[in-house]
């Protein structure tokens, strides 16, 4: 997994609600990320309306129960399934979170945050590298927000760094996770980005959300991508090659479908800037570093 993936561009979270929005669009939206999980034991007319949206954009499809932080490896049949989905649509990565969401066969119902150690984090990076050879595509993984930060060993980007260590995968840097997480938890992200390997970054999020009456920063989805994040990404931009951005809008659709491409289109020219700006030889590569041991 060491070659340089495809640059796809400015996309968008695929939703029903949007459904419209993108099939009007034209090359609008560059490329989709579909929910893993809405397709993997779907029933025909469900993987044919996929088909059919293969045939517009190129697919990504990120998943939610891989569950790499479970003390269990992943269901087989899951990842047997995963595959099939993958080569089906001939996905360029496929993605999933740095988190638990079952254990012992009980779904959790949410994105739960590990124990932030070095055993922990190799657990994790053996878990993803097997499942990365055995789907036979790039992995990249997300970072997730959390509400509650317990004492831990590791920082969460000293967790991150260590999981890349160990794992040939790529990192989905969800910067409005790192944003609501550093104004949340108190941390710098200037610190976060600088240990973290960034060249190991292969696409970001980009969402909106809401704040609390107390302050407290919570990820929905449900509202336009915040300056902040915008900051985030021109900074991101301009240190790494990323390979695709990734609008994401689950609730409070606007009835202007463009606003929504007005975002895809300022996510685009946000990356093109920064890419002038990167040094050579920085392309996003699953696998460079020591790699698993």
């Amino acid at each position: 997994m060491s070659a340089p993936l495809p640059h796809l561009g400015s996309g968008l979270g695929y939703r029903r609600e949007l459904a419209d929005g993108i099939a009007a669009s034209g090359t609008a939206v560059d490329w989709l990320e579909v929910i893993t999980e809405h397709y993997l034991f779907a029933p025909p007319d469900s993987r044919e309306a996929l088909r059919e949206l293969r045939r517009g954009h190129p697919l990504v499809p990120h998943g939610l129960e891989l569950s790499l932080g479970s003390p269990r490896p992943p269901d087989p049949r899951y990842v047997t399934a995963l595959a099939e989905l993958v080569e089906e649509i001939d996905a360029p990565w496929f993605s999933d979170h740095l988190c638990f969401t079952s254990s012992a066969d009980i779904s959790v119902g949410t994105l739960t945050p590990l124990p932030r150690s070095r055993a922990v984090a190799r657990d994790v990076a053996r878990r993803a590298q097997r499942v990365q050879e055995e789907v036979g595509a790039p992995l990249i993984l997300e970072n997730i927000t959390y509400h509650i930060d317990l004492p831990n060993p590791l920082s969460e980007a000293q967790f991150i760094a260590e999981i890349m260590e160990h794992c040939a995968c790529g990192l989905l840097l969800d910067l409005t996770n790192l944003d609501i997480n550093s104004r949340n938890h108190h941390y710098d992200i200037g610190d976060f980005l600088d240990t973290i390997p960034l060249e190991r970054v292969v696409q970001v999020h980009l969402a909106g959300g809401t704040q609390d009456p107390d302050g407290t920063a919570r990820d929905t989805h449900s509202a336009p991508v915040p300056e902040r994040v915008w900051g985030l990404l021109a900074e991101l931009s301009a240190r790494t090659d990323i390979r695709a951005t990734l609008l994401e809008r689950d609730q409070d659709f606007p009835e202007d479908f463009a606003e929504i491409t007005a975002e895809i289109d300022r996510a685009r020219d946000t990356v093109r800037a920064g890419r002038a700006l990167v040094p050579a030889g920085e392309a996003a590569r699953p696998g460079r570093g020591r790699g698993p041991r």
